[in-house]
């Protein structure tokens, strides 16, 4: 094997991998496992990581007495994100889509991804009697 033809060998099994990695991570990213809404309070939100910047936020559900839980999500939309910040310390609800096996934390880091976020009303917060 002459050095030309390895190194179109390597050339094209390199394009042939970037091809089928792009596909999956358009795959991954286009399509949603399942879709729903939280609502809590916005407890945390920040923009993480070395290379790859994403937003990453945590919101606290349940009942302030107890049984609390966080929902940890990830922003992919700048627009998004700046209502997400402009809400933080709020009660609030989300709508997410839930994207499993994206293949890497560049695209951020949970499989739950804030497509819409508003402020509720605290009139309309209900109370167990």
């Amino acid at each position: 094997m002459t050095k030309a033809k390895f190194w179109f060998g390597l050339f094209l099994f390199l394009l042939i991998a970037s091809g089928i990695f792009a596909l999956y991570a358009w795959a991954t990213l286009s399509y949603s496992y399942s879709t729903g809404k939280r609502a809590g309070f916005l407890q945390k939100f920040s923009q993480r990581g070395w290379i790859c910047k994403t937003w990453e936020g945590e919101v606290v559900t349940g009942s302030m007495l107890g049984n609390q839980e966080k929902f940890v999500f990830s922003v992919r939309d700048p627009q998004v994100a700046k209502e997400v910040g402009d809400l933080i310390g709020r009660r609030v609800e989300i709508d997410y889509s839930q994207h499993i096996g994206v293949p890497t934390s560049c695209f951020g880091e949970t499989q739950h991804y804030v497509t819409l976020i508003k402020e509720v009303d605290s009139d309309k917060i209900k109370l167990n009697d």
